[in-house]
């Protein structure tokens, strides 16, 4: 993520949708989470969405990777002292090694619209389906192929520009390893969101 991504996701223009739109739409998609729950945030850069999960979604405990250092000081200090809170810097497609996370060791995964810049994303999806509890849920909000193919956001940010993925490939791979879509929603053929379940 380049340096005018960083600063656009940080801005209101990426927290509004965020708040007023994605998170009410993935609560009716997938419900609220149980009491006590363990959730991870892969790619939760400054911290902000790590909020959400915890006051909107009803996690007890969250755990956020990134793997820039910067975005994730700025987590560390917005979160120091809370207990229910833990930051590691590292991969999404090796959290054994990043986290030591076990398999099915968390209640809910959330992808506040990181995937699309992790190249082996297939791994990275893997993994969600590996460390969910049977019955966890995965939360995403995407980007799609067709979004990231226009020139404006070709010529201001940089990702991936290999195997990319549509809504129909994202929510093919889920079923692959062991998680069923509960509900998806696409906007504009550019966005999509939904909430898979571990069987």
């Amino acid at each position: 993520m380049n340096s005018i991504e960083k600063a656009v996701v940080a801005s209101p223009l990426r927290r509004a949708p965020q708040i007023w739109y994605e998170t009410p739409l993935l609560l009716r998609l997938g419900g609220a989470l149980d009491p006590g729950a363990h959730a991870l945030e892969i790619g939760c850069g400054t911290g902000k969405g790590i909020d959400l999960i915890l006051n909107r979604f009803g996690a007890h405990r969250v755990d956020g990777i990134d793997l820039d250092a910067g975005s994730l000081a700025k987590a560390r200090r917005r979160w120091h002292g809370n207990s229910r809170v833990a930051l590691v810097e590292g991969s999404a497609t090796d959290l054994r090694a990043t986290i030591g996370a076990e398999d099915a060791s968390y209640d809910a995964v959330f992808d506040f619209a990181i995937v699309h810049h992790i190249p082996d994303w297939r791994a990275c999806l893997a993994e969600i389906g590996r460390v969910l509890r049977p019955g966890g849920r995965f939360y995403f909000s995407e980007m799609t192929a067709r979004a990231l193919a226009r020139p404006s956001l070709a010529l201001l940010f940089d990702h991936p520009t290999e195997d990319r993925f549509g809504d129909r490939d994202f929510l093919a791979e889920l079923p692959r390893h062991g998680m069923d879509v509960l509900g998806s929603k696409s906007l504009l053929g550019d966005y999509f969101f939904g909430v898979a379940r571990r069987h």
